[in-house]
Protein backbone atom coordinates (compact mmCIF):
# COMPACT_ATOMS: atom_id res chain seq x y z
CA UNK A 1 0.00 0.00 0.00
CA UNK A 2 1.81 3.38 -1.03
CA UNK A 3 0.00 6.59 -0.43
CA UNK A 4 -0.61 9.37 -2.51
CA UNK A 5 1.78 12.02 -1.96
CA UNK A 6 -1.51 15.04 -1.25
CA UNK A 7 -3.00 12.78 1.43
CA UNK A 8 -1.89 13.89 4.38
CA UNK A 9 -3.12 12.43 8.08
CA UNK A 10 -3.41 14.33 11.93
CA UNK A 11 -4.75 12.61 15.23
CA UNK A 12 -5.44 13.98 18.10
CA UNK A 13 -5.19 13.27 21.80
CA UNK A 14 -8.20 10.54 21.82
CA UNK A 15 -6.69 7.63 20.58
CA UNK A 16 -3.13 8.24 18.93
CA UNK A 17 -2.00 4.76 18.96
CA UNK A 18 -4.66 3.75 16.59
CA UNK A 19 -4.21 7.45 14.04
CA UNK A 20 0.29 5.61 14.03
CA UNK A 21 -1.51 2.07 13.27
CA UNK A 22 -3.38 3.30 10.56
CA UNK A 23 -0.29 5.85 8.78
CA UNK A 24 1.86 2.39 9.41
CA UNK A 25 -0.55 0.29 7.69
CA UNK A 26 -0.41 3.16 4.95
CA UNK A 27 3.20 3.23 4.54
CA UNK A 28 3.53 6.88 5.49
CA UNK A 29 4.08 8.98 8.53
CA UNK A 30 1.28 10.61 10.98
CA UNK A 31 1.24 14.72 10.41
CA UNK A 32 3.08 16.58 12.97
CA UNK A 33 0.52 18.57 14.67
CA UNK A 34 0.42 20.65 18.18
CA UNK A 35 -2.73 19.61 20.13
CA UNK A 36 -2.45 20.24 23.71
CA UNK A 37 -4.73 21.96 26.28
CA UNK A 38 -4.33 25.72 28.04
CA UNK A 39 -4.38 25.76 32.05
CA UNK A 40 -7.54 26.83 32.41
CA UNK A 41 -8.49 23.99 29.91
CA UNK A 42 -9.31 25.26 26.57
CA UNK A 43 -7.65 23.29 23.68
CA UNK A 44 -5.04 24.60 21.23
CA UNK A 45 -4.12 23.13 17.96
CA UNK A 46 -1.10 24.33 15.47
CA UNK A 47 -0.85 21.96 12.49
CA UNK A 48 3.44 21.82 12.33
CA UNK A 49 3.32 21.00 8.53
CA UNK A 50 1.61 22.80 5.09
CA UNK A 51 -1.24 21.49 4.25
CA UNK A 52 -2.44 23.89 1.57
CA UNK A 53 -4.21 21.61 -1.38
CA UNK A 54 -4.02 18.51 0.84
CA UNK A 55 -6.54 15.66 1.40
CA UNK A 56 -6.53 15.97 5.34
CA UNK A 57 -7.77 13.19 7.26
CA UNK A 58 -8.29 14.02 11.31
CA UNK A 59 -8.54 10.74 13.57
CA UNK A 60 -10.27 11.33 16.52
CA UNK A 61 -12.59 9.28 18.56
CA UNK A 62 -14.72 11.29 20.28
CA UNK A 63 -14.69 9.07 23.63
CA UNK A 64 -13.90 9.74 27.49
CA UNK A 65 -13.27 13.42 27.55
CA UNK A 66 -16.42 13.11 24.99
CA UNK A 67 -16.99 16.94 25.32
CA UNK A 68 -12.53 17.79 25.19
CA UNK A 69 -12.40 15.34 22.36
CA UNK A 70 -14.88 16.22 20.42
CA UNK A 71 -13.55 20.33 20.83
CA UNK A 72 -10.35 19.19 19.73
CA UNK A 73 -11.48 17.26 16.55
CA UNK A 74 -13.75 20.64 15.65
CA UNK A 75 -10.81 22.81 16.30
CA UNK A 76 -8.28 20.89 14.04
CA UNK A 77 -11.01 20.80 11.53
CA UNK A 78 -10.76 24.77 11.61
CA UNK A 79 -7.02 24.34 11.50
CA UNK A 80 -6.72 22.18 8.22
CA UNK A 81 -9.69 24.55 6.71
CA UNK A 82 -7.78 28.19 7.79
CA UNK A 83 -4.82 26.51 6.51
CA UNK A 84 -6.31 26.11 3.24
CA UNK A 85 -6.48 21.99 3.28
CA UNK A 86 -8.76 21.04 -0.43
CA UNK A 87 -10.50 18.57 1.63
CA UNK A 88 -10.81 17.38 5.13
CA UNK A 89 -12.17 14.24 6.50
CA UNK A 90 -13.06 13.84 9.98
CA UNK A 91 -12.22 9.77 10.84
CA UNK A 92 -14.40 9.28 13.93
CA UNK A 93 -13.85 4.95 14.41
CA UNK A 94 -16.22 5.92 17.31
CA UNK A 95 -19.19 8.56 17.09
CA UNK A 96 -20.36 10.17 20.23
CA UNK A 97 -23.83 11.00 21.26
CA UNK A 98 -24.52 8.68 18.64
CA UNK A 99 -26.92 7.04 21.25
CA UNK A 100 -28.97 10.54 21.36
CA UNK A 101 -29.97 10.10 17.81
CA UNK A 102 -33.80 10.72 18.68
CA UNK A 103 -36.52 12.65 20.42
CA UNK A 104 -38.12 10.28 23.01
CA UNK A 105 -39.06 11.93 25.83
CA UNK A 106 -40.36 15.51 25.76
CA UNK A 107 -37.89 18.49 26.14
CA UNK A 108 -34.66 16.76 25.35
CA UNK A 109 -32.20 17.25 22.34
CA UNK A 110 -31.51 15.23 19.38
CA UNK A 111 -27.43 15.37 20.11
CA UNK A 112 -25.93 13.09 17.32
CA UNK A 113 -27.49 15.75 14.90
CA UNK A 114 -26.42 18.79 17.08
CA UNK A 115 -22.60 17.00 16.80
CA UNK A 116 -23.08 16.38 12.75
CA UNK A 117 -23.62 20.11 12.63
CA UNK A 118 -21.05 21.01 14.43
CA UNK A 119 -18.16 19.15 12.45
CA UNK A 120 -19.80 20.33 9.04
CA UNK A 121 -19.78 24.27 10.80
CA UNK A 122 -15.93 23.64 11.70
CA UNK A 123 -15.06 22.87 8.02
CA UNK A 124 -15.09 18.90 7.54
CA UNK A 125 -15.89 17.91 3.77
CA UNK A 126 -16.29 14.25 4.43
CA UNK A 127 -17.10 12.02 7.67
CA UNK A 128 -15.45 8.40 8.04
CA UNK A 129 -16.97 6.47 10.42
CA UNK A 130 -17.28 2.79 12.00
CA UNK A 131 -20.44 1.03 13.50
CA UNK A 132 -22.57 3.90 13.94
CA UNK A 133 -25.19 2.72 16.91
CA UNK A 134 -28.32 3.49 14.39
CA UNK A 135 -27.35 4.13 10.69
CA UNK A 136 -29.48 6.95 10.28
CA UNK A 137 -27.15 9.28 11.48
CA UNK A 138 -25.85 9.02 7.96
CA UNK A 139 -28.75 11.35 7.22
CA UNK A 140 -28.21 13.24 9.58
CA UNK A 141 -25.42 15.30 7.89
CA UNK A 142 -25.10 16.72 4.08
CA UNK A 143 -22.31 15.83 3.32
CA UNK A 144 -20.60 12.50 2.43
CA UNK A 145 -20.51 9.74 4.98
CA UNK A 146 -18.93 6.21 4.45
CA UNK A 147 -19.95 4.34 7.37
CA UNK A 148 -17.52 1.18 7.71
CA UNK A 149 -18.44 -1.98 9.69
CA UNK A 150 -16.18 -4.14 12.03
CA UNK A 151 -17.32 -7.39 10.97
CA UNK A 152 -14.62 -8.16 8.50
CA UNK A 153 -12.27 -7.98 11.34
CA UNK A 154 -14.62 -9.76 13.88
CA UNK A 155 -15.16 -12.66 11.78
CA UNK A 156 -11.00 -13.35 10.54
CA UNK A 157 -11.12 -13.50 14.57
CA UNK A 158 -14.40 -15.53 15.24
CA UNK A 159 -13.62 -18.25 12.46
CA UNK A 160 -10.86 -19.58 14.38
CA UNK A 161 -12.71 -20.64 16.82
CA UNK A 162 -14.83 -23.11 14.73
CA UNK A 163 -17.35 -23.82 17.10
CA UNK A 164 -19.95 -25.90 15.31
CA UNK A 165 -22.46 -25.27 17.82
CA UNK A 166 -22.25 -21.92 17.87
CA UNK A 167 -25.85 -19.70 18.34
CA UNK A 168 -25.40 -15.55 17.79
CA UNK A 169 -27.71 -13.76 19.88
CA UNK A 170 -28.70 -9.93 20.22
CA UNK A 171 -28.75 -9.23 23.69
CA UNK A 172 -31.75 -6.92 22.88
CA UNK A 173 -34.19 -6.48 20.01
CA UNK A 174 -32.37 -3.25 18.41
CA UNK A 175 -29.60 -5.38 17.42
CA UNK A 176 -31.26 -8.30 15.67
CA UNK A 177 -30.21 -7.21 12.25
CA UNK A 178 -26.59 -7.38 13.19
CA UNK A 179 -26.40 -10.48 14.74
CA UNK A 180 -28.80 -11.85 11.84
CA UNK A 181 -25.77 -10.85 9.30
CA UNK A 182 -23.22 -12.35 11.51
CA UNK A 183 -25.35 -15.40 12.07
CA UNK A 184 -25.68 -15.82 8.27
CA UNK A 185 -21.46 -15.42 7.63
CA UNK A 186 -21.34 -17.61 10.41
CA UNK A 187 -23.24 -19.90 9.27
CA UNK A 188 -25.12 -19.88 12.63
CA UNK A 189 -27.97 -20.08 14.57
CA UNK A 190 -29.74 -17.10 15.62
CA UNK A 191 -31.47 -15.83 19.01
CA UNK A 192 -32.30 -13.19 21.12
CA UNK A 193 -32.80 -12.02 24.48
CA UNK A 194 -35.76 -9.94 25.20
CA UNK A 195 -34.49 -7.12 28.24
CA UNK A 196 -36.33 -4.70 30.15
CA UNK A 197 -33.98 -1.33 30.87
CA UNK A 198 -34.85 0.00 35.18
CA UNK A 199 -32.43 2.78 34.57
CA UNK A 200 -29.45 4.57 32.24
CA UNK A 201 -26.98 1.89 33.96
CA UNK A 202 -29.24 -1.06 35.62
CA UNK A 203 -30.94 -3.61 32.51
CA UNK A 204 -32.95 -6.40 33.73
CA UNK A 205 -32.62 -9.37 31.01
CA UNK A 206 -35.93 -11.24 31.32
CA UNK A 207 -35.98 -13.60 28.78
CA UNK A 208 -34.30 -15.42 26.02
CA UNK A 209 -35.25 -16.45 22.21
CA UNK A 210 -34.41 -19.31 20.74
CA UNK A 211 -32.59 -22.56 21.49
CA UNK A 212 -28.87 -22.13 23.85
CA UNK A 213 -28.75 -25.50 25.98
CA UNK A 214 -25.60 -26.99 24.93
CA UNK A 215 -24.39 -24.16 22.80
CA UNK A 216 -21.44 -21.82 22.43
CA UNK A 217 -23.24 -18.72 22.29
CA UNK A 218 -21.85 -15.32 20.83
CA UNK A 219 -23.20 -12.51 21.76
CA UNK A 220 -23.08 -9.28 19.15
CA UNK A 221 -23.51 -5.70 19.92
CA UNK A 222 -22.13 -2.39 18.51
CA UNK A 223 -21.25 -0.67 22.09
CA UNK A 224 -20.75 -1.25 25.35
CA UNK A 225 -20.09 1.15 28.49
CA UNK A 226 -21.54 -0.10 31.78
CA UNK A 227 -21.84 -3.99 30.36
CA UNK A 228 -25.13 -4.33 32.10
CA UNK A 229 -26.77 -5.68 29.39
CA UNK A 230 -23.89 -8.44 28.50
CA UNK A 231 -23.53 -9.59 31.46
CA UNK A 232 -27.15 -10.41 32.05
CA UNK A 233 -27.74 -11.42 29.23
CA UNK A 234 -24.63 -13.78 29.72
CA UNK A 235 -25.93 -14.96 32.72
CA UNK A 236 -29.68 -16.32 31.24
CA UNK A 237 -27.16 -18.06 28.68
CA UNK A 238 -25.58 -19.81 31.71
CA UNK A 239 -28.80 -20.08 33.47
CA UNK A 240 -29.98 -21.72 29.98
CA UNK A 241 -27.61 -24.32 29.93
CA UNK A 242 -25.30 -22.59 27.47
CA UNK A 243 -21.28 -24.24 27.74
CA UNK A 244 -19.63 -20.84 26.85
CA UNK A 245 -20.13 -17.02 26.16
CA UNK A 246 -18.67 -14.72 24.32
CA UNK A 247 -19.04 -11.20 23.19
CA UNK A 248 -18.50 -9.39 20.26
CA UNK A 249 -18.94 -5.67 20.81
CA UNK A 250 -17.23 -2.95 18.47
CA UNK A 251 -16.67 0.07 20.37
CA UNK A 252 -16.09 -1.10 24.58
CA UNK A 253 -16.29 2.17 26.48
CA UNK A 254 -15.80 0.34 30.06
CA UNK A 255 -15.75 1.86 32.80
CA UNK A 256 -15.26 1.16 36.17
CA UNK A 257 -18.82 -0.60 36.89
CA UNK A 258 -17.87 -2.37 33.41
CA UNK A 259 -14.76 -4.02 35.12
CA UNK A 260 -16.33 -4.96 38.38
CA UNK A 261 -19.06 -6.74 36.52
CA UNK A 262 -16.91 -8.50 33.67
CA UNK A 263 -15.09 -9.83 36.92
CA UNK A 264 -18.01 -12.05 37.85
CA UNK A 265 -17.08 -14.64 34.80
CA UNK A 266 -20.52 -14.83 33.24
CA UNK A 267 -18.13 -13.94 30.09
CA UNK A 268 -15.88 -16.22 29.12
CA UNK A 269 -14.51 -13.60 26.48
CA UNK A 270 -14.85 -10.01 25.31
CA UNK A 271 -13.83 -9.38 21.74
CA UNK A 272 -13.90 -5.79 20.81
CA UNK A 273 -11.61 -3.03 18.65
CA UNK A 274 -9.10 -0.47 19.07
CA UNK A 275 -11.95 1.93 17.86
CA UNK A 276 -11.39 3.90 21.18
CA UNK A 277 -8.23 2.78 24.05
CA UNK A 278 -9.16 -0.39 25.92
CA UNK A 279 -7.38 -0.91 29.03
CA UNK A 280 -7.74 -5.01 29.36
CA UNK A 281 -6.96 -4.90 33.12
CA UNK A 282 -6.20 -8.42 33.05
CA UNK A 283 -9.69 -9.47 32.16
CA UNK A 284 -10.16 -12.20 28.77
CA UNK A 285 -10.46 -9.05 26.80
CA UNK A 286 -9.37 -9.46 23.21
CA UNK A 287 -9.02 -6.11 21.06
CA UNK A 288 -8.38 -6.23 17.39
CA UNK A 289 -6.94 -3.87 15.15
CA UNK A 290 -8.94 -1.59 12.76
CA UNK A 291 -6.23 0.13 11.74
CA UNK A 292 -5.58 -2.14 8.31
CA UNK A 293 -9.73 -1.67 7.31
CA UNK A 294 -9.48 2.24 8.11
CA UNK A 295 -5.77 2.65 6.37
CA UNK A 296 -7.36 1.00 3.00
CA UNK A 297 -10.81 3.14 3.48
CA UNK A 298 -8.62 6.00 3.85
CA UNK A 299 -6.48 4.88 0.54
CA UNK A 300 -9.49 4.43 -1.14
CA UNK A 301 -11.20 7.61 -0.38
CA UNK A 302 -8.18 9.63 -1.43
CA UNK A 303 -7.80 8.24 -5.05
CA UNK A 304 -11.61 8.36 -5.48
CA UNK A 305 -12.40 4.32 -5.29
CA UNK A 306 -15.60 2.44 -3.87
CA UNK A 307 -15.08 1.63 -0.37
CA UNK A 308 -17.94 -1.25 -0.77
CA UNK A 309 -15.64 -4.19 -1.20
CA UNK A 310 -14.76 -3.62 2.35
CA UNK A 311 -18.15 -4.91 3.45
CA UNK A 312 -18.14 -8.35 1.68
CA UNK A 313 -16.89 -10.96 4.00
CA UNK A 314 -17.36 -14.55 2.15
CA UNK A 315 -19.61 -13.18 -0.70
CA UNK A 316 -22.24 -11.38 1.65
Amino acid sequence: MSAPRHLKVFSGNSNRPLAEEICKAMGMPLGEATVTSFPDGESFVKINENVRGQDVYIVQSTCTPTNHHLMELLIMIDAAKRASAQRITAVMPFYGYARQDRKDQPRVPITAKLVANLLVAAGANRILTMDLHSQQIQGFFDIPVDHLFASPVFFKYLEKLNAGNLVVVSPDVGGMKMAAAYAGILGAQLGMVWKKRTSATTVESVNVVGDVAGKDVLLIDDITETAGTLVNAAKLMRDSGALSVRAAVSHALLNSMAYERLRVGHIDELITTDSIPVDTRGLPIKVLSVAGLLGEAIMRISNNESVTSLFKIKGF
